[in-house]
């Protein structure tokens, strides 16, 4: 993928809907520009599938990810996805976006410590 270089896990997303300093320092720590980043077809469903969600914020949702890249669930991810799983504890949806980073060769940002570092 041409010059993306990460993929932000739903956690990460959310602080930025949310103006997290948290992750406005991790994000300014790592030099990330929005264009270089990737979500997950998981974190798409995550965002847009929360309950009482206001059209006013499926707009502001869905306005930022159209700023990154979206990358699909592929067999491919699939097979890293159980192997990650079988290698790995852990929600299937988390095992899905770490894999997803694994399989597109990018850098997964999260707050989920567990996560980190595991694909």
């Amino acid at each position: 993928m041409n010059g993306v270089k990460f993929l932000l896990d739903t956690n990460i997303v959310i602080g930025l809907l949310n103006r997290s300093e948290t992750v406005i320092c991790l994000l300014t720590q790592q030099q990330v520009a929005i264009r270089e980043c990737a979500f997950s077809a998981i974190t798409r469903m995550e965002l847009l599938s929360y309950h009482g969600l206001k059209p006013a914020d499926r707009q502001t949702i869905e306005r930022l990810l159209s700023r990154m890249n979206y990358l699909p669930i592929t067999s491919a991810i699939e097979d890293a996805t159980i192997a990650f799983r079988q290698k790995n504890k852990g929600k299937l949806p988390d095992a899905i976006i770490a894999a997803t980073a694994g399989h597109h060769q990018l850098e997964l940002l999260t707050l989920d410590t567990a996560l980190a570092g595991k694909y």
